[in-house]
């Protein structure tokens, strides 16, 4: 096999896609480009990894530039990647994959496939969620979970710890600070907890007896169709902590919630993770970690 002409052909073959249907351009780079690396890594294999570097000079002399050694290599990465157990991306776009090559972990790739292509993530917030280790931040089970394809509960996608922004360096030294830092960029705080989540009402006051108590933050997520109850906390986890946010999900249940919507969910971010603490009631601990 001419494997120069083949690498060649194709590239001439997307050329010319390209120009006329624009709209699915990005598709046919990536099929593209894998087919680009599988051929190159076959040369490899038979001429060594030098050929790289010949077919690079070759093709930048006959069809311009975009053809250097670091983006056949990248051709050849991607092609290996999908080889060695990734989905081949069919939805990303190649600024999706750049972003994927770097990662050694299948399982993490994989990861970041699915929740690109299911939530349609451009690939600058892939990038963000990559830098953040998202991935990283879940629990174990939840990895399992994903890696098996088991049903997934709201619960499980919130990440640990979770990254909240102190753009200005303040010194978080009162629950109150810890909320308005929240609420000054609750934007970026909802897509850090996972899909779905919409904001409903900071410091939401619920009647108790004669007396008024406030949650913290009530929040609602529409793709698991229940109430969130979450509640601030900047020291560690305490068991009066528990049974507080149970009384505020109960009376979510009894007063908000309708028949055909789910129970309400916990989450109590804390200063430090004392998990055994919380393995009931969809009570889940979260930590804080300031960016």
């Amino acid at each position: 096999m001419n494997y120069y002409n083949e690498i060649k052909s194709e590239l001439i073959k997307s050329e010319i896609y390209t120009k006329v249907k624009d709209y699915s351009k990005e598709r046919n780079k990536v099929i593209t480009y894998f087919e680009i690396g599988k051929l190159l890594n076959e040369a490899g294999g038979k001429y060594g990894d030098n050929i790289i570097e010949e077919y690079s000079k070759r093709l930048t002399n006959e069809l311009g530039k975009g053809y250097g050694i670091s983006n056949l290599k990248r051709m050849r990465q991607f092609y290996n990647m999908v080889e060695k157990g990734a989905p081949m991306p069919h939805q990303l776009s190649w600024s999706h994959i750049l972003s994927l090559l770097p990662i050694k972990d299948i399982n993490i790739i994989n990861y970041y496939i699915k929740i690109s292509e299911k939530n349609n993530i451009s690939y600058r917030e892939l990038r963000e969620k990559i830098k953040n280790k998202e991935y990283e931040r879940l629990l174990e089970s939840t990895r399992n979970k994903l890696i098996h394809d088991e049903k997934i509960e709201v619960k499980d996608l919130i990440p640990n710890p979770i990254l909240i922004r102190n753009k200005n360096n303040i010194e978080v030294v009162t629950e109150k600070v810890l909320h308005n830092l929240i609420l000054e960029d609750i934007e970026n705080f909802l897509e850090e907890l996972g899909k779905g989540f919409t904001f409903i009402k900071s410091e939401y006051p619920i009647k108790l007896g004669s007396r008024y108590n406030y949650i913290d933050l009530l929040l609602y997520n529409i793709e698991f169709n229940c109430y969130v109850v979450i509640e601030l906390k900047i020291t560690e986890l305490k068991k009066e902590h528990i049974g507080q946010i149970h009384i505020y999900m109960n009376y979510i249940d009894n007063n908000l919630k309708t028949i055909n919507q789910n129970k309400a969910i916990g989450i109590i971010i804390c200063k430090k993770d004392k998990q055994s603490l919380t393995k009931r009631n969809h009570l889940l601990n979260q930590q804080i970690c300031f960016v």
